[in-house]
C-alpha cells in the first residue's frame, strides 16, 4: 500500500479494477458472529441448516460486505474519503468454502451540492462474484473527492 494522490478529473468512467479472490472460512463466519452479536442460526447452525432449503451455512451478509470492501482497499489517497454506500444488495447466499472476487468500477462522477468548485462524488460499482461467476452482492461505494480548482 502507498500513498497515490489522485484528484476528481482524474477518476475517468470506466475504468475498473478487479482483486484477487479471497476464500470465506468458518472462522470468518464464527469471528463475524461474535463481533456482531449476530448468532442466527443461518450463520452458525449446521445441523439446523441441513434441514433448510440452502443445506448448508451462510455467511453473514455484512461480512461478505466488509470483506469485499477491504479487499478494494489499495492505495491511500489523500484527496479522497469514503463517502458511503448506496444500493447494497445481497443477490446470492456465500457458503463456507466460497471464494470471493470483487470488481470495482467508477460509473458516474458528480458535483458537491454544498461546495461544487472545491469537492466532487466519485461512484464506483462494486460486484462480488463467486468462483462461479455468480454475482452475490451488489453495492454503489461514494467517494468524495478533492477537485484541482481554478488553475
Amino acid at each position: 500500500m502507498k500513498v497515490a494522490e489522485r484528484w476528481f478529473e482524474e477518476y475517468e468512467i470506466g475504468e475498473s479494477r478487479t482483486t484477487v479472490g479471497r476464500t470465506i472460512t468458518e472462522t470468518d463466519i464464527v469471528l463475524h458472529a461474535g463481533q456482531t452479536g449476530d448468532f442466527f442460526p443461518h450463520h452458525l447452525d449446521a445441523e439446523w441448516m441441513a434441514t433448510q432449503p440452502a443445506g448448508q451455512r451462510i455467511a453473514h451478509g455484512t461480512l461478505i460486505l466488509s470483506v469485499a470492501v477491504g479487499m478494494t482497499a489499495g492505495d491511500i489517497n489523500p484527496r479522497s474519503m469514503s463517502y458511503g454506500y448506496d444500493k447494497i444488495r445481497f443477490i446470492k447466499p456465500v457458503f463456507i468454502g466460497d471464494t470471493i472476487t470483487v470488481t470495482a468500477a467508477i460509473t458516474g462522477k458528480s458535483d458537491h451540492k454544498r461546495t461544487p468548485q472545491t469537492h466532487g462524488y466519485v461512484h464506483e460499482q462494486v460486484s462480488v462474484t463467486n468462483q462461479r461467476a455468480e454475482t452475490v452482492l451488489v453495492l454503489t461505494h461514494l467517494y468524495l473527492v478533492d477537485k484541482r480548482g481554478p488553475a
